[in-house]
């Protein structure tokens, strides 16, 4: 029986999401908890127009287009390139289709970071996950990871910047790695620790 703000195991679940690549990403990391996982896909609800001006407002848009009668989780992510002051962040999937798609993104990002005075490739994904139980019972929590870009991308694992990006404390790109490990160290599975110590009930 789910309590307020407390889940358990054999719940149903909303990912509130059209991107095949995180909806594989959430099941596959919520597989333990025998969760019956849907999607907004399959409540005929349409792809929502990311308007917030932080991580954390575009995914409260997106939880929030949930019907309240279930629970739901969502999230918004991207890259932040330190030398590009942040950049792209919460525009990260605007800024591929603007480019002409995530290989054309990444060798702009690239080069803009090698017209600087100093070649900083420093970055860090930014993941900011919410989860709905009611209309004011909303919870958001934030993962990120460091790490600098690389180029040419290497890898053909993962989905969006991952062939762009090696994590600090590892030599190779996140799409260079088993996508089985990668997805328990990145930044969605980090968010995802602090929301299923606080809201799972494993009892």
């Amino acid at each position: 029986m789910q309590l307020s703000n407390k889940f358990g195991r054999g719940d149903k679940i909303v990912i509130a999401s059209h991107n095949e690549g995180k909806i594989y990403e959430f099941k596959t990391l919520l597989s333990a908890y025998n969760l019956k996982i849907i999607t907004s896909r399959d409540l005929g609800i349409q792809d929502v127009e990311e308007t917030g001006s932080t991580f954390q407002e575009n995914s409260l848009i997106k939880v929030k287009s949930i019907p309240d009668n279930y629970l739901a989780i969502s999230d918004d992510s991207g890259l932040c390139v330190n030398a590009l002051g942040g950049k792209p962040g919460i525009f990260s999937s605007r800024f591929q289709k603007k480019c002409g798609g995530w290989f054309e993104a990444m060798e702009k990002i690239y080069s803009d970071v090698k017209t600087k005075k100093i070649e900083d490739f420093s970055a860090k994904f930014i993941c900011c996950l919410s989860i709905k139980f009611s209309k004011n019972l909303i919870y958001s929590y934030l993962g990120e990871i460091k790490g600098k870009i690389v180029w040419p991308p290497k890898g053909k694992n993962g989905f969006g910047f991952d062939p762009f990006f090696i994590p600090k404390g590892h030599t190779k790109t996140f799409a260079e790695m088993e996508h089985s490990n990668k997805i328990f160290i990145d930044h969605r599975s980090i968010a995802l620790k602090k929301l299923i110590k606080l809201h799972l009930n494993d009892s």
